[in-house]
């Protein structure tokens, strides 16, 4: 498992400086105020003025600094040391008062003390994860007494295909680890990276199931049309900030939300 970690972190390391130079962060915009945060976490999340929050796998900042801008008081979580210095630094530009927290998801409760109102984790993010009840485990470690737990992430479904070659590759469910070579990146496929990944299927029962075992209580489940990112190929705009598939003549859930309380 120490392997699985150490060569994502060095993928997401590689990607970090990336990120930060292309178009699909504009960090000039975000610079200037603009927030990152997409329509379905704002529906979902809308007042957390003067409430701690907690960001799993914030990669380097963007979202967590933006809930800061509405008044959080946040704690970014991540496993990419780059990605965390990236994070401190724009946390200082714009006058923040962020905090940033190495550390693989798993093991948070060796390197975190303290409870939040609010555990917030979206976009792309179990599928690094092996083990969801443990992932659910740290979740109901860090909420509070009442506290809410909410998560954006990506379909299972779309997760299955190439959708643009209609050829069903990946499981659905969690048959361990995958490893690929990545090159380039979602945000730039240009990029000069080549490195390898693990990653986990997970299917939606995974997800329930892991935070059903801790005691929560779901409150809220949709599923999307859309994605908020047009960070998959073959996607053309459909609406501000909502891409599909093109030339994909089905109706697909790209996108699901859940928000479980304490």
């Amino acid at each position: 498992m120490k392997q699985y970690f150490e060569t994502n972190k060095a993928l997401w390391n590689a990607k970090t400086p990336h990120h930060i130079a292309s178009d699909f962060y504009d960090m000039d915009a975000f610079l200037n105020g603009e927030s990152s945060l997409r329509e379905i976490e704002l529906e979902l999340l809308p007042d957390v003025k003067g409430k701690s929050l907690l960001h799993l796998q914030c990669h380097f900042g963007q979202d967590t600094l933006s809930w800061a801008k509405k008044g959080a008081e946040v704690t970014g979580i991540d496993i990419s040391d780059t990605a965390l210095k990236e994070a401190r630094s724009l946390n200082d530009k714009l006058g923040l008062n962020a905090k940033f927290v190495e550390s693989n998801v798993l093991e948070l409760d060796k390197n975190l003390e303290g409870k939040f109102d609010i555990v917030f984790t979206s976009y792309g993010v179990i599928g690094w994860l092996p083990d969801l009840d443990e992932w659910a485990r740290i979740v109901k470690h860090f909420l509070k007494p009442g506290g809410t737990f909410v998560i954006v992430e990506f379909h299972p479904t779309i997760w299955l295909a190439d959708w643009q070659k209609k050829e069903l590759l990946y499981n659905y469910f969690n048959q361990g680890a995958d490893y690929e070579v990545e090159t380039g990146t979602y945000a730039n496929r240009d990029a000069d990276i080549e490195l390898g990944e693990y990653t986990w299927s997970h299917s939606l029962e995974e997800t329930f199931s892991g935070l059903l075992k801790q005691g929560l209580t779901l409150k809220s489940f949709k599923e999307y049309d859309f994605s908020p990112y047009n960070c998959f190929s073959g996607m053309e705009s459909v609406g501000e900030k909502r891409w599909r598939f093109k030339d994909v003549n089905l109706s697909l859930p790209y996108v699901f939300s859940m928000v479980w309380k304490n």
